[in-house]
């Protein structure tokens, strides 16, 4: 079961992840939020070193890194 947010107005969103490969052939793991649940690259937490913010103005979901203390 991938993991799920709800924001403030209420929608439920949930966690994936993908690897893309960039121009200059380099493997990138890319991480983002759906509305639709489905099994392929679900997540069931937040990856260790980043935390949910949440766009104040749409609702979105964002990951962002954590701060090194």
């Amino acid at each position: 079961m991938a993991y799920s947010y709800k924001n403030s107005k209420g929608q439920t969103y949930y966690l994936y992840n993908k690897d893309v490969t960039l121009k200059g052939g380099r493997i990138q793991r890319i991480y983002f939020f759906s509305k639709e649940e489905n099994n392929e690259g679900s997540l069931e937490e937040v990856p260790q070193g980043f935390k949910v913010i949440e766009n104040k103005k749409t609702g979105l979901p964002l990951l962002k890194k954590e701060e090194k203390k």
